[in-house]
Order: structure tokens, then sequence, then C-alpha cells
């Protein structure tokens, strides 16, 4: 079977459906949630979406509590499992394309949730769907396994789990290819603190929406006696090539500024509004707690993702350095956190490293608590499932299936024998979690075709050499 070929037979009906989902704005809004709606509306109408469509093509459909539910064909005891998301973080301003559309330009479809997770879970249901109407004979259950909460914190899944068997093997298409073997440690760390002053220079402060976005937008208002400050700030701003705006109300001064989101895997990727309006004010501060807040964000942010300045800089030769994203900062006058999504490496010792955290801000009057913590996962390049996936990848590619690993986390990690398997490609720039996501058409195309055989591979009764035609 050529798999390209039927994909791109294909790509119309691909590109529809994919448009049909990213226009659902599916992200977490806890303030409509209920027992209908776990993580808010939007979510679980993505879900509903998708699992209409399956149940349109008979294969067998399952709801797990409008939290999760599954896209089953084949049979057998045991399951391959296909884990894909279609909740989305949120849009943020400042799009060329409006976000929950999926406006086509070239080569490109652009929207939220297009490279994560929504583009390449449609090219895993489209190979689903090639699979069966080319009448393959499987062996084994094969699962689409969708969730609805895979970006704030993977409580679909838990529950998913919860009731429904473990699949055998499987792959999460929500990453890089060719294949991840090692996914970094997640952990949410808060670094707090309490003031009594009632006479503090920063009124506000705040940044950041979720841990796992590198925060592109901070404002803060701030009480100075300095008529020049706003002058100073905006050549502050081109100095550093941001934006922002700055407006004053007698002494008291409403800053905000402009930076860059990206992926909280790799905070150097972004720019980090909040940490560039502290450095500003770091010039400017006297008040103890404002002096404290500040000092803390840019002493240990600025220039800086690894964690040198709190003891927890580590790195290995299996997954590469640990870094932190302070992805919700706030500062009321009183209280101020800041929340870190640390991504820490395969051979970190958590324990110890965070220990060596708490005694270093303990110093600085700063209180670190552990708010989640989900450990490395990795899988050796021995097991079966790998050198399964390394011919197909290479088959249908003709380049080498490298291993590779990552700061950020995919439902791979919540499998017993899982990894992450594409969609983006070597040298493919990674716009998720970005202003204009967008994904190649040619690339969601040949995704489909991959997963396609890789679901021959791994689940096929028989697998014929035009099953796995070189293409």
């Amino acid at each position: 079977m050529d798999w390209m070929k039927e994909a791109q037979n294909r790509q119309d009906e691909l590109i529809l459906d994919l448009q049909q989902l990213i226009q659902i704005p599916s992200v977490l809004d806890e303030s409509l949630a209920n027992e209908d709606y776990p993580f808010g509306p939007e979510p679980y109408r993505a879900l509903k979406w998708l699992l209409d469509k399956g149940e349109k093509e008979g294969m067998i459909v399952k709801d797990v509590d409008h939290m999760a539910g599954h896209i089953e064909m084949g049979e057998g005891e045991e399951i391959l499992g296909i884990l894909g998301h279609v909740d989305v973080v949120p849009a943020g301003n400042g799009w060329t394309y409006p976000p929950f559309e999926g406006t086509v330009v070239g080569n490109k479809l652009f929207g939220r949730g297009s490279i994560d997770d929504k583009g390449p879970t449609m090219a895993a249901w489209m190979a689903m769907k090639m699979v069966k109407d080319a009448g393959i004979q499987l062996d084994k259950r094969v699962r689409l396994i969708i969730g609805t909460d895979e970006e704030s914190g993977f409580r679909c899944v838990e529950r998913y789990f919860q009731k429904e068997a473990m699949p055998t093997i499987g792959f999460a298409p929500d990453a890089d290819f060719p294949i991840i073997n090692a996914e970094k440690g997640i952990s949410t760390l808060r670094f707090s603190f309490q003031t009594d002053n009632t006479n503090e220079d920063i009124q506000s402060f705040a940044s950041g929406k979720r841990t796992n976005m590198v925060p592109d937008f901070a404002e803060a208002v701030f009480i100075h006696d300095d008529p020049n400050i706003g002058k100073t700030f905006e050549q502050f701003l081109l100095n550093n090539k941001v934006k922002g705006s700055v407006i004053p109300k007698h002494n008291e001064w409403h800053f905000t500024l402009e930076g860059k989101s990206a992926h909280a895997m790799e905070p150097d990727d972004g720019v980090n509004a909040a940490i560039y309006l502290a450095k500003f004010l770091a010039e400017y501060v006297t008040s103890t707690g404002s002096k404290k807040f500040i000092d803390f964000l840019v002493n240990t942010f600025w220039n800086d993702s690894r964690g040198h300045a709190i003891g927890l800089a580590f790195t290995d030769e299996m997954s590469g350095d640990t870094t932190l994203n302070a992805g919700v900062i706030a500062f009321d006058g009183k209280t101020g956190t800041v929340d870190v999504s640390l991504r820490y490496s395969v051979s970190y010792t958590f324990e110890e490293k965070l220990t060596q955290c708490q005694t270093a801000v303990n110093e600085q009057g700063i209180a670190v608590d552990v708010l989640s913590n989900s450990k490395p996962h990795y899988v050796d390049e021995s097991e079966e499932l790998i050198q399964s996936l390394k011919k197909v990848y290479e088959r249908q590619t003709g380049e080498p299936a490298t291993l590779l690993a990552i700061g950020g986390g995919t439902y791979a990690r919540v499998l017993e024998k899982g990894v992450a398997f594409g969609m983006l490609f070597p040298g493919e720039k990674d716009v998720a979690h970005q202003l204009d996501e967008f994904v190649d058409i040619q690339n969601l195309i040949k995704s489909a075709a991959i997963y396609a055989d890789a679901i021959c591979e791994l689940a096929g009764k028989k697998r014929s050499l035009d099953s796995r035609k070189n293409v």
C-alpha cells in the first residue's frame, strides 16, 4: 500500500476536518466547568466532535466522563494506543490570521492547535481511516485516545486510565520526529513571600496565564516621583527591542511590556515580558517587599533559564539541560508569587536539588512549594516499539530515525511503554504556543502516511511488502 499516495488523495478532506476542529476554541475555562463540562464547554465540544466522526465511520467510541474518550478499531487482546489531545492554550493577541478559523495561506494552515495538537491528532485519525478503508487485518485493537486537559495537568488521561485498560504499546503524535524516547520531568514550583510594609512602590504587577507558556505581556502600577521615568522606560524598550507603554497619573506610573510567547520547554525561544519589566524596575524600587520581588525575578531569571542562581541547574547526556520558565507572576503590594515550570533532566536528583533550592531562596526570605511533579519518562532503544517505529520512519522518509529527548510533556509519559512520535519534522520551526501557530500542510499529509504505516507495522496481522512501501 502506498500510504503517501493515499494520504495525498485525502488532502482536502484532512484540511477541512482540521479547520472544523480548530474552529472550536477549546481552551480550559474553569469558570464554566461543571459535571457535564469538566474543563469548560469548548474542550468537551471538541472531544464530542471527534467522537462523532468515529461513530459515523462505524468504529467503537467511548466517552469517559466527558474528560477523555477513544475511537477504536481492530480486534485482539492487546491494544495499540495513539494518544492525542484537542484542548489548546489561550490564543493571546496579535495574530496575523484569526486563531480559531484555520486559515490556509500557501502551504500553511494557521490556527491555535494546528501543530499542538489538533493537526497531529487529525493526521492520526486520518491514518486510522486509511487503514480501515484499505481492509488491513489487525491483530490488536487500535485506539485513538483523545484528551481534553493536556495543557493544564493531564487530569483527562488520569481519569481515563482509572476506568480503561492501559495500552500494551503506544505513541503520542504531539512532539517531534523521528522518535522521542526521553521526556524530562515536569514540576510546577511556587516561590512566594509576604510583606508587612503598607507603602510599597509596586502597587500591582501581573504577567502570564499558564506556567507552560513564556508570558508575552506584563503590566505594573508603580509609584515614583521621578518625572523622567517615562522617557527612561521608552529608551529601555528601544534598547531591548521590545514594545510597551507608560501612562503617568501624578506620581503613579502604569507600565505595560510586550514580550514573545513560546513553549516552556525552551524559555530562550521566547521573551519573558515579566522579567524584562522587572529588569527596568530594578533600578527604581526601594520599598522592602517590592525590592525583594523584583530582585528575585532579575537575579534568578534575567539571562538565565537554567536555574543557576537557586541551585537547580543540571544537565545530562540523555536529555540535556534542566530549564525554568517563570510563567505566572504576581505581586499585589502584600504577596508576591512566581509560578515556575521546571523541566528537569532524566537523571535529575529531584529531592536533592529541591533542598539546595530551598536553602538558596530561604536566605532571601522566600518560600518554595512543589505544586505538582511528573517524573521523567524513558524507553530504552532496544524495545521492539522503538525498533518498529524506526523502520516505519526510515521507510517513509528515507532519513535515519535518531532518538531524541524533549523538555515538553506528552501523553507518552502516562503509558507504561510509549514514546512521542512526530509530527514536527527535523529542521521545522516549532511554533507551538506561539502567535501565528501553523502546520505545514505537506508535512501534515506525510505524517498521516507515516501513522498509517505505523499502525500496520505495530498492529497488522500480515505485513505485506505493499503495506510497507517506501515512498
